[in-house]
């Protein structure tokens, strides 16, 4: 923490935060140190210094580089900002300060300043990273406020959306106040939000046929073809391996014949038969009442809802266009792209042939035996529930399993999945693609073609290599908004565009983690900054997610390699457990199968960076702990926690066992 002679002056202090874009702890001091100097706008001045990368502001903190931007000042001999500044504050009373900057690596690094400059000459007291930049937020807003100010534990001021005035007035001329182009769960959110505070809203929904021709109503991607059929068809999967492996070692179905059989012991099930078909119908229909459900609720909301694509001609006017292709025009003050993303499709010859999550979930006939192509959780979800149900599954794999997240908990998943019977093929990607024909003349397998040279025949490919945001149609070059060439998404800062009236959430915006409930948060928070009067912006860090493989998998925070990558390894400790969870005991099948849960916690603050759990329900045991990151639990929070017994989430608590100790982490007792 800093020392007290880093306390504001009478006169106006200048604070400088620097850090790079996509950093969340940056984010999160700038906005926090932004609203304490509109709180207090005679004593304090903010300065940022935002730098595109990680790899740029280590550039210009360490090396002395200016980060790839003309703007930004480094010192051109080598030595960064941060050994510049520190050495500069030898021999003065922030002495101590400097020497603590000279440690300092990680994002974001905040300073005070007797100018706006970013000049390590005018250096004053260096302040520390977001941690101790909150807390010297709190010290100062006590005292600045004076002796009614709140008790130190009282909230500190929330932090602030800086958004551009889009030019939004109530006597607008435009058909609507707000025009959401999409209507899956990010779009409906913010269009009834944006409706309760007493905006006139229109949700524009069209859905285009996947390649292979499926469409869907109204919802978007995770009602229709994502989290609920696949919820559902993980479900399935679960049910029908307990039945295998759970039920017959609870003496459920058991006989004295099949007691006698296995000499006094119970063994596994032989595999159930499984209708897809009936699955299949049964989730398509339990859908379809929920696009119903949706629909009245946006006529009950007073939420007009228009069955129309829409494209941009400026930046209040869309082109519509109807199914039967009638054109027409809609205008509004404000406009919201909320379209989402859909699959990339397969690139090599005959990749039209292969499907995608936008078919799998109401495929008209049994997948049989399947190839799933990509390592992406989608792929390794959707490779789950198809060899949960019994069928022949192979995923091809480019690189590594489940890019982005945890990689031992990644490779734990893929050993798992492997012992279930998914068969796996590395380093590979598939060249060629063949329909071929039956014997009848009618349509047979596919042949696929890998870079390895082997040939395999499959009745189903699913491609899921990745998603791209669905802007193509939108004519955004009509208002010069410039998607991401990468996947076709759209950037923006604090969910706004670089046409001020032209907002986006969800998956389509650059760098917004897919996930529903992120687009659904939101959406709902911009639009009570747009029409309630709000400033708060929506928080993307500490956000929980599971990937529902047959291994379930729920995270929240840091991964322990980006944890090391970020922090570096003398300031991370890992804490781990592996486990059997009780319910799986009884099995002799199960109990081959270790759960395995992790903490990793930045060993200065004592705070829990990131928590990994590998067991069952996983989204469940996760979700109140993503609360207890989000207020910023330490790990002595966590062990002090009492759990409830016999769980699986206990164990959590229960971390004890570092990585760096060497000892066994696999837990006893009950």
């Amino acid at each position: 923490m800093s020392s007290p002679s880093a306390a504001l002056s009478s006169s106006k202090s200048i604070i400088h935060v620097a850090g790079y874009s996509s950093c969340g702890f940056y984010r999160r001091a700038a906005s926090v140190v932004a609203s304490l100097s509109l709180l207090f706008p005679s004593k304090l001045q903010v300065v940022e210094h935002e730098f595109p990368s990680r790899e740029a502001y280590r550039e210009w903190l360490i090396h002395g580089g200016n980060g790839g931007s003309s703007s930004l000042r480094g010192s051109g001999s080598g030595i960064g900002f941060r050994d510049h500044a520190a050495k500069l504050l030898e021999n003065t009373p922030s002495a101590p300060s400097g020497a603590k900057a000279k440690q300092h690596s990680s994002s974001p690094f905040c300073w005070l300043s007797s100018g706006t400059d970013l000049d390590p000459a005018s250096v004053t007291e260096f302040i520390g990273g977001c941690d101790d930049t909150l807390a010297w937020c709190r010290s100062q807003c006590s005292q600045m406020s004076g002796p009614s100010a709140a008790a130190p534990s009282a909230p500190f001021a929330k932090p602030i959306a800086k958004m551009t005035p889009d030019g939004h007035t109530p006597a607008h001329p435009y058909d609507y106040d707000l025009l959401v182009l999409g209507g899956g769960s990010g779009g409906l959110a913010a269009s009834k939000e944006a409706a309760a505070l007493g905006a006139k809203v229109a949700v524009l929904d069209y859905v285009k046929p996947s390649p292979a021709g499926s469409t869907w109503g109204l919802g978007g991607t995770c009602v229709n073809v994502g989290c609920i059929p696949k919820k559902l068809m993980h479900q399935a999967a679960l049910l029908n391996l307990g039945y295998k492996l759970d039920l017959p070692h609870y003496g459920i179905g058991v006989t004295n014949e099949m007691v006698e059989k296995n000499y006094g012991m119970t063994a596994d099930n032989e595999p159930a038969e499984h209708s897809w078909d009936m699955l299949k119908t049964n989730v398509q229909n339990h859908i379809r009442g929920l696009n119903f459900k949706y629909r009245v609720d946006l006529r009950e909301k007073n939420v007009t809802y228009l069955n129309l694509l829409g494209k941009f001609i400026d930046p209040h006017t869309l082109e519509t266009t109807d199914k039967k292709g009638n054109k027409g025009r809609i205008t509004a003050s404000r406009i919201l792209i909320a379209v989402g993303g859909r699959p990339t499709p397969l690139s090599c010859e005959g990749g039209e042939l292969a499907i995608s999550s936008d078919d799998i979930f109401s495929l008209d006939r049994d997948p049989g035996k399947v190839l799933c192509i990509g390592a992406s959780y989608i792929s390794l979800e959707c490779a789950g529930f198809l060899r949960g149900l019994g069928k022949d599954v192979t995923v091809a794999v480019r690189s590594i399993l489940l890019r982005g997240f945890d990689r031992e908990c990644a490779e734990l998943i893929g050993e798992h999945m492997k012992s279930e019977g998914i068969k796996f093929k590395e380093e590979v990607v598939p060249t060629k693609l063949v329909k071929l024909q039956n014997g009848d003349g009618s349509d047979g397998k596919i042949q696929v073609t890998f870079s390895n040279g082997d040939v395999e025949e499959y009745d189903t490919v699913l491609t899921a290599i990745g998603r791209t945001g669905d802007t193509s149609l939108l004519g955004l070059d009509n208002v010069n908004i410039a998607v991401n060439p990468k996947n076709s998404k759209i950037p923006a800062n604090y969910e706004q565009t670089c046409i001020p009236n032209i907002y986006v959430i969800g998956d389509v915006m650059d760098g917004c983690p897919e996930l529903t409930p992120v687009a659904i948060h939101a959406g709902k928070a911009l639009s009570r900054r747009l029409f309630g009067g709000s400033t708060l912006p929506m928080d993307y860090r500490n956000v929980c997610t599971t990937v529902f493989t047959p291994l379930e998998y729920g995270t929240v925070g840091y991964s322990e390699d980006d944890a090391l990558a970020e922090f570096g390894e003398e300031n991370i400790q890992v804490y781990h457990k592996y486990f059997i969870p009780l319910e799986w005991s009884l099995s002799q099948s199960r109990g081959e199968h270790q759960a395995f849960t992790k903490a990793i916690v930045h060993k200065p603050s004592n705070k829990v960076l990131g928590l990994h759990y590998l067991g069952p329900n996983a989204g469940e045991v996760l979700q109140g702990f993503g609360t207890a990151m989000k207020v910023g639990m330490t790990f002595e929070d966590l062990t002090e926690t009492v759990g409830i017994h016999p769980t699986t989430a206990e164990e959590i608590t229960t971390l004890s066992i570092t990585k760096d100790s060497g000892e066994d982490a696999k837990a006893s007792g009950c």
